[in-house]
């Protein structure tokens, strides 16, 4: 429970900075911040990821000398294992004088040989397990100046910690969840369909680089004012319709995707583009720039980066045996892929003959049904 004299106006200062820590790109630098000024501290230090032997820590602090601890990496590489503070009990406070008494903590080595360099003297540790088993800890420390904490700041931290859990636990969620879009939109990228994500007023919000490259050279599509638009007038109206009704389409329990080609400035192959409302959760009425509309954007004559090196890897295919598959992927004959490798036809139906005992294939077209719906095309 949190102190009844901290001023309610105070209090909610500190939890609103509190909960924002998760999304800061220092996580929790202004919260931290502002409890090493209220308790007149050297350092406020985070530890959300503990060190050990083969990885480091992930430590955030606030100090006079910003977001890292001059000694920080000693810490994660050397004095890690001198820690005494890594084995209490979680969710309680506990000081270093207190532990140690004041002569055993001065002669304790992680005081000696780490923090007395640093000019610190007065320790205030807690281990913390969150409700999803995140581990981590909170470190409060002054210098030799300073004194050790008194009761009413041990309170105001006691009543910190259930919330300091509760924001680990969800920045825990959102680290997994950047990580896992960026993992797609990786793949996304390597398989070239662009992305293009559109507000409730169809503006552009972002897009991948696949979708920047063809919004850039305006390659059947084009941007003017943030709003989305196709090459040809008249598909651009038809296109704009669609966009439209997906905007409108995205609160719906099941919203219905829309799919649509759209001829290109200068190149036969029409773009292939599938529009797909985003659903909704909840409704946040008066949110800025909602995500409302997924545009997909996929040019059937694209080739995909490197994938040479992915079809050897997967098929163990040679060099000549890979560009005669890609060449059967592209649509040519067997005589047009002989002239073009320049090889005799009987020498292309060899090589043809190795691909299919190494890729399974009995017949061309199965071998390239099966290598546009691998993860290579």
């Amino acid at each position: 429970m949190l102190p009844d004299s901290l001023p309610a106006t105070e209090l909610s200062a500190l939890l609103a900075q509190l909960y924002q820590g998760p999304t800061e790109d220092m996580p929790w630098a202004g919260f931290l911040e502002s409890m090493r000024q209220r308790l007149g501290a050297v350092f406020v230090t985070l530890v959300l990821r503990h060190p050990a032997s083969n990885r480091p820590g992930l430590i955030v602090n606030a100090s006079g000398f910003g977001p890292h601890l001059p000694g920080e990496p000693a810490y994660s590489e050397r004095y890690y294992a001198l820690c005494p503070f890594l084995d209490l009990h979680p969710d309680r406070l506990f000081s270093a004088d207190e532990l140690f008494g004041e002569a055993g903590w001065l002669a304790h080595p992680f005081y000696t040989k780490y923090l007395e360099p640093l000019g610190l003297r007065y320790i205030l540790a807690a281990n913390l397990v969150t409700p999803d088993g995140v581990e981590c800890a909170w470190f409060v420390s002054r210098g030799h100046a300073g004194q050790d904490f008194g009761e009413a700041e041990k309170a105001l931290l006691l009543g910190l910690l259930p919330h300091l859990k509760r924001a680990v636990d969800l920045h825990a969620a959102l680290d997994t969840l950047q990580s896992e879009r960026a993992l797609y939109a990786e793949a996304v990228d390597r398989m070239l369909v662009g992305t293009i994500i559109l507000d409730e007023h169809g503006k552009a919000i972002r897009s991948n680089d696949v979708a920047g490259r063809l919004l850039r050279e305006r390659d059947g599509l084009y941007l003017s004012d943030d709003a989305l638009h196709a090459h040809c007038p008249v598909e651009s109206r038809r296109f704009r319709k669609i966009l439209e009704d997906a905007a409108q389409a995205h609160a719906l329990a099941a919203p219905r995707s829309e799919v649509t080609t759209l001829s290109r400035p200068a190149a036969p192959t029409p773009l292939s583009v599938l529009v797909r409302p985003i659903p909704l959760r909840y409704r946040t009425e008066y949110r800025a720039r909602r995500p409302a509309v997924v545009v997909f954007i996929r040019d059937p004559a694209g080739t995909p980066r490197n994938p040479h090196a992915s079809l050897r890897k997967l098929f163990h295919l040679t060099p000549t045996e890979i560009e005669l598959a890609l060449l059967m992927v592209d649509g040519l004959t067997l005589d047009e892929a002989a002239v073009r490798l320049g090889v005799k036809k009987n020498t292309v139906r060899a090589h043809l003959r190795g691909i299919f005992a190494k890729t399974g294939a009995t017949r061309q077209a199965v071998l390239v049904k099966m290598l546009l719906s691998s993860v290579v095309l």
